[in-house]
Order: structure tokens, then C-alpha cells, then sequence
């Protein structure tokens, strides 16, 4: 038996190889972002509590029964000369209908999802900028921001080019549109 060549694997290649491999600590979430691998430690109360009220309002107030998955890992289009990102946002919502997280795999394409959700943390700068890059780049067509550092919601919608075209923005105690398949105002009292 004769052994066939492989072509050498790219530096992308090698990165997304090793980020798949990873073994990380119990709690811990690593994601490979723009050809960076990042390491998130568990988060605080604070954090998950907004996770939840918001996840509570879409499921008594959207228009359309969603779904929820929270730390779901996506699949992203890739930036430029970086490996295909994979990314695992804090909450992710797609229309019930589609039951789109029965039968997927740990990393499952973007297809479908209505709305990701990031609620920052230490490393805001990531959610602000970076996520919303991917998440654009991705096609998905609602990007909720829960920025506890500036105390606003932003909601930034009409992915074009690998940018969102419109921001909406609201302080916390505001509430806030979400348009359709959602079609409810977030109320972000309890965010205070």
C-alpha cells in the first residue's frame, strides 16, 4: 500500500484544528473568533438573570412560539485569512416551528435563527464589536446587546456586507421594539 499525500494544512487550518480539540475546564466556553481562540470563564448572577428575563418575555409575549438555547455553538462565515468562526452566544432564539436545535450537532450552522443574544461581561469589547461583526457576517438577522456597562439595550438588525445597517437603542428602564417574528416591546426595568 502506497501513502498518498496530503496537501499541507494553512495556518486556518491548524488554528481550527486545535480550537476544536481544546479541552476546556468545566464552566468554560471557548470560541474561535476572528481567528483568535477566546476563553470565557462562567459567568456572573447578574448576567444569567438578564438572560432569563428576557427569555421569559419572548415566551409569554412574542408573536411567534420560539425556541431558546443558551451557550448553542454556531458556525460563522469566516473573516478574511481567518479559520470559519465558531462562536456560542449567551441565548439563542429560533422560531419553534423550525425545531432547529433537534438533531444538531455541538456546532450547528446559523440557518434559521431569528435572534443571538450576548449580555457582556468582562470582556465587553468582544460582545460590542467583535461578535456583532460575526453575528453580521453570519446573516443573522437580530443581534440583541445587553450592555451592563453602559446600561442600554441595542438591538441591531438588516445584516449587510459583514455589518448590521440599523441600531436600535434603549437605556435600561426603556423599552425597547423587537420586530418581527418577535413583534413585542422588551421592557428593561428589571435591568436596573
Amino acid at each position: 500500500m502506497t501513502a498518498m499525500p496530503h496537501p499541507p494544512l494553512t495556518q486556518a487550518d491548524g488554528l481550527l484544528e486545535g480550537f476544536l480539540a481544546l479541552d476546556t475546564p468545566e464552566g468554560f466556553r471557548a470560541e474561535l473568533i476572528e481567528g483568535e481562540i477566546v476563553v470565557t470563564p462562567p459567568p456572573d448572577g447578574d448576567h444569567e438573570d438578564c438572560i432569563g428575563l428576557i427569555v421569559g418575555q419572548v415566551y409569554r409575549r412574542s408573536r411567534t412560539d420560539m425556541q431558546f438555547s443558551g451557550n448553542k455553538g454556531l458556525t460563522l462565515k469566516e473573516a478574511p485569512g481567518a479559520p470559519r468562526d465558531h462562536v456560542i452566544p449567551d441565548g439563542t432564539f429560533a422560531p419553534q416551528a423550525l425545531r432547529l436545535y433537534r438533531g444538531a450537532d455541538s456546532w450547528m450552522p446559523c440557518d434559521g435563527v431569528a435572534m443571538v443574544l450576548e449580555v457582556t461581561s468582562r470582556r465587553a469589547n468582544v460582545d460590542r464589536d467583535i461578535k456583532r461583526r460575526c453575528y453580521a457576517r453570519g446573516g443573522i438577522p437580530l443581534y440583541l446587546l445587553v450592555d451592563r456597562d453602559t446600561s442600554t439595550v441595542t438591538l441591531f438588525r438588516d445584516p449587510e456586507d459583514g455589518e448590521y445597517l440599523r441600531r436600535d437603542l434603549a437605556p435600561f428602564g426603556k423599552s425597547l421594539p423587537l420586530p418581527a417574528p418577535f413583534g413585542f416591546d422588551l421592557e428593561t426595568a428589571d435591568f436596573l
